[in-house]
């Protein structure tokens, strides 16, 4: 069982996303300090986020065990940095005996936009998915946490500008690519991810629903994570034309 937030102790928590082809992590204090690191991310994400935290946590003074717990990305996103980011948690939680907390990776997304552009406080966080696909969800800012509206989802381009209809709601996001060319996006996301998740991770800890290690586990929304040769080339054919 995890530890409660009345147990563990609550100098700092570490947080931890690689939803993205961008490592963020970050490490927020009790008192209000803050370290950050924006790193590649994609197929290096296994062998460099060890040693970035380690980095972190060194600049910041803080040992393991005196983490209230972690915090993590837990998607959807790019499935490589997800199972390098859960596969840390997991380990370091279940070494140092601490909780975790899940974050949301799309809201992430919809931070770093309201970081940029505060007025940002109500729209739909929509990301490349790959494979000709979308990540989307609507978000809500209630002035102290980002609520979903609507569970995060994997859509096709076409079918998600037919749910937001002729008037397109706010939007951010790096899905641009797959949209028709008038999609573009409402608010750009911005700036240091890491210094959102840092946002995030700050939020989720003034009401923790601290899990057990064992529970560091991706958000999949989709069930099949790359094409095969022959959809990739029929793909590529049906651009050229």
């Amino acid at each position: 069982m995890p530890k409660s937030p009345e147990t563990a102790p609550a100098q700092a928590l570490l947080a931890l996303d690689g939803a993205t082809d961008q490592l963020a992590l970050a490490l927020v204090r009790a008192d209000g300090q803050t370290w950050t690191r924006d790193a590649p991310g994609g197929a290096q994400a296994s062998a460099t986020l060890i040693p970035l935290l380690q980095a972190l946590l060194l600049e910041a003074g803080v040992q393991g065990r005196e983490l209230a717990g972690i915090a993590y990305g837990r998607g959807p996103g790019a499935f490589t940095g997800l199972r390098a980011v859960c596969a840390v948690v997991q380990g370091l939680a279940l070494g140092w005996e601490r909780p975790v907390l899940e974050l949301d990776s799309l809201a992430l997304v919809a931070e770093a936009a309201r970081q940029q552009q505060a007025r940002f406080i109500q729209g739909w966080v929509a990301m490349d998915a790959r494979m000709g696909e979308c990540y989307a969800a609507p978000y809500r800012w209630n002035g102290s946490v980002w609520q979903a509206e609507q569970a995060p989802g994997l859509w096709n381009p076409q079918d998600l500008q037919q749910a937001w209809g002729p008037q397109m709601p706010p939007w951010t996001g790096s899905a641009q690519p797959l949209l028709a060319p008038e999609a573009a996006a409402s608010w750009q996301a911005g700036g240091s991810r890491a210094a959102a998740l840092a946002a995030l991770a700050r939020q989720a800890w003034a009401a923790p629903a601290w899990k057990d290690a064992a529970e560091a586990l991706p958000l999949y929304v989709r069930d099949k994570v790359a094409q095969t040769t022959a959809e990739r080339e029929a793909a590529a054919a049906a651009v050229a034309r």
